[in-house]
């Protein structure tokens, strides 16, 4: 069952204020076998607050994280893009730390090894933390060490006294997936050696409200993090940020570099970092509340748009069935009466329905087969990545579409 939070899962205030409510919606990773279309689905309200004493926005409503992740649809490798992004961060992790064949590389979330892999390559021994095991199951088919778990305080202790103590713990947009967020960070500092790094990407909530990414709001992501709101998690651990870096990747991210041996932090990012969610006003409640109604004109553009392209007889179809875009499309009530079909690079997903809005994932190559008008990108951070793939609609005429932060024809 789903359960409401009384009081922030970082500091425990009580101090909640509104954020957005996106209303009742399935979990948006939960892909349905057409046979059950006419099944109930579960759905929970997906609603935000921010706490006033620690700035984290967070989900309200609680999903068990083994309904959310035991059985999971997102595999990392079939974004090429992605997989390039996690070789440039091993090369030059392996470099920056000096990692070794002696060393011991740790990721947590690791999917189906995208990332680890490139260290198995390298000769630095890893292991793959991940909860989902037919995930895990292609990442020892790899080659990639996987055991299928949570982790938290006990998984550390595990680890640590198998003498499995880690120079580098990785976790990529795993952080935000955390429901118990002080269990999460103390687990890091208990698998982590005394002078060992740890380094976490996740997407930056000052993008998120800058560029209206609301649909990067769903139920597995039980948390929206500021630099501010992280450090203070951090702190609360023993743990300090020495460095961050601004990533383009999701829509603009954070990876931030930490330790537990208090070295000195470098010069430049944090200071940057910092200075921006001031000058943004992400300390006080202003930019928050003014959120809600940016949402409301973002969702309203893209039904606009589906209205004018039905009323033209244009056909619209969908790429990229992803998290992001289930919300997006829940949101605003679109059903295959709008979108046809959804096309989706992941044989996983393909012959599946988009929870909530039911529609169907079919093989990119329909793309070919029907000639739609429109092509929406759902995973719009990955627009460049897929308007090459997809390059040849515009020999009939077809054009892209984005739907944040707000609906727009592409040129």
């Amino acid at each position: 069952m789903s359960a409401r939070i009384a009081a922030c899962r970082a500091c425990g205030s009580r101090h909640l204020r509104p954020f957005v409510d996106l209303g009742e919606t399935p979990s948006a990773n939960a892909y349905r076998p057409p046979e059950d279309k006419d099944k109930p689905e579960i759905r929970a309200p997906l609603r935000t607050v921010l706490c006033e004493d620690c700035r984290l926005v967070q989900v309200d409503y609680d999903m068990p994280p083994s309904d959310l992740f035991s059985d999971y649809a997102y595999f990392s490798s079939y974004s090429t893009s992605w997989v390039e992004h996690a070789r440039r961060f091993c090369l030059a992790a392996r470099q920056r730390l000096g990692l070794g064949a002696a060393s011991q590389v740790i990721e947590v979330a690791s999917n189906d090894g995208y990332l680890l892999r490139h260290f198995v390559e390298l000769g630095v021994p890893v292991l793959g933390i991940e909860p989902a095991a037919n995930v895990a199951e292609v990442a020892v088919a790899a080659g990639v060490p996987t055991e299928v778990r949570f982790f938290g305080v006990d998984t550390a202790r595990d680890l640590a006294a198998r003498g499995l103590a880690a120079d580098l713990i990785v976790g990529n947009n795993v952080f935000a997936h955390v429901p118990d967020i002080n269990d999460f960070v103390a687990g890091l500092g208990i698998a982590l050696k005394d002078h060992g790094v740890i380094s976490l990407e996740f997407p930056h909530l000052l993008r998120l409200i800058q560029e209206v990414q609301f649909d990067t709001i769903y139920h597995e992501h039980f948390s929206y993090f500021s630099l501010l709101a992280v450090e203070r998690v951090m702190g609360r651990h023993g743990l300090a940020l020495f460095d961050v870096e601004e990533l383009p990747t999701h829509g603009g991210s954070l990876r931030v570099w930490v330790a537990k041996d208090g070295r000195a932090a470098l010069p430049g990012g944090l200071a940057k970092v910092r200075g921006e969610e001031a000058a943004a006003g992400l300390d006080r409640n202003e930019i928050y509340d003014a959120f809600a109604a940016r949402v409301a004109r973002c969702r309203r553009a893209l039904l606009d748009f589906l209205s004018q392209a039905k009323q033209e007889r244009r056909t619209v179809v969908a790429y990229g069935a992803a998290a992001k875009g289930n919300t997006l499309l829940n949101s605003c009530g679109v059903t295959s009466a709008d979108i046809p079909y959804v096309v989706d690079r992941n044989p996983h997903k393909q012959g599946r329905l988009l929870p909530g809005s039911q529609i169907p994932v079919a093989d990119p190559s329909r793309i070919f087969e029907t000639k739609p008008d429109y092509l929406l990108i759902l995973p719009w951070n990955l627009k460049d990545e897929i308007m090459g793939q997809m390059a040849e609609i515009r020999g009939w005429g077809g054009r892209f579409v984005i739907p944040v932060p707000e609906a727009k024809v592409l040129p």
